[in-house]
């Protein structure tokens, strides 16, 4: 099951998506990629029928243990040999689409490029349509070159560039309330214990110069922002309104509301799970 093919470097498109139980997501993601000869599926021993599904479409199968997400992109940067010199990492409640894989084929066929990765926006749906604003498409280092990749951060992994990058102007698709609330929460939970975790080594750190904020960089300003946000005060009420009124998430409806609120809690749990962390290193009862 963990064998690697050897390296072709071909103007071709391999793909990496890392599973866990995603028996319910991976046959629409699967068959949103049905066009690339190398689909990598890295799973983390899953329990249900997820490698009996990537098995049947003709994926590649690699297992690992899963411990946090930096050290897993980081093996598979390391371990994996693709077929082909550019990746697409999608995750099982993804869908690739017709627009983005044209233009990552066009990019895969210029040998000229000096980028070696690229950005891509997502489409978010929740409550069966697209949350334009409450939930915006973002940017998130999808496409690649694994040689010249690293990551860093236990969870929301950032990702390390060693040369150009540049930004894919069209979106996947995102349905990462795809197997239900109960289980967005029981993500969350999880996601928010490795959140507390960097957010105690942020409060550790001193502060960016505020020069920075006024970096060209969008990725830089959003660095900066974030770290001077872990020391807010009344944090999760400000990221509702932050979502649903200065992003205009009211124009999403009854789903922007909730879905503004969801974050808000999530933020919430954050901030519970760092006071916690506080509690426990001074020796103060939790």
């Amino acid at each position: 099951m963990n064998t690697i093919v050897r390296t072709n470097q071909g103007a071709g498109i391999s793909i990496l998506i890392l599973t866990l139980n995603e028996e319910a997501n991976l046959p629409a993601c699967l068959e949103s990629v049905k066009w690339s000869d190398d689909i990598v599926v890295l799973d983390s021993y899953s329990s249900d029928r997820t490698c009996y599904i990537a098995k049947d479409f003709g994926a590649r199968i690699l297992q690992r243990q899963f411990d946090d997400w930096s050290s897993h992109y980081n093996w598979a940067m390391e371990q994996i040999v693709f077929k082909h010199r550019w990746v697409f990492n999608l995750d099982a409640d993804e869908r690739m689409t017709e627009a983005v894989r044209e233009e990552a084929q066009r990019i895969a066929n210029d040998g000229q490029r000096r980028e070696v990765a690229y950005y891509c926006g997502r489409k978010n749906y929740f409550m069966g349509k697209w949350i334009k604003h409450a939930m915006p498409p973002g940017k998130i280092m999808r496409f690649f070159r694994p040689q010249y990749i690293r990551f860093k951060r236990l969870v929301n992994p950032v990702p390390l560039i060693d040369g150009s990058f540049g930004y894919l102007s069209n979106y996947i698709e995102h349905y990462n309330f795809s197997k239900g609330i109960a289980e967005w929460f029981d993500k969350h939970n999880r996601y928010s214990s490795f959140e507390a975790i960097e957010g105690r080594k942020v409060l550790r750190q001193g502060l960016y110069e505020l020069t920075e904020m006024c970096s060209l960089n969008a990725l830089v300003r959003r660095r900066v922002l974030k770290k001077y946000a872990a020391r807010l005060p009344f944090r999760s009420i400000l990221k509702f309104f932050y979502l649903y009124l200065w992003n205009l998430g009211f124009l999403d409806g009854r789903a922007g509301f909730r879905y503004s609120l969801l974050q808000s809690i999530y933020e919430h749990m954050i901030v519970l799970k760092i006071d916690e962390l506080q509690r426990k290193e001074k020796g103060l009862p939790v």
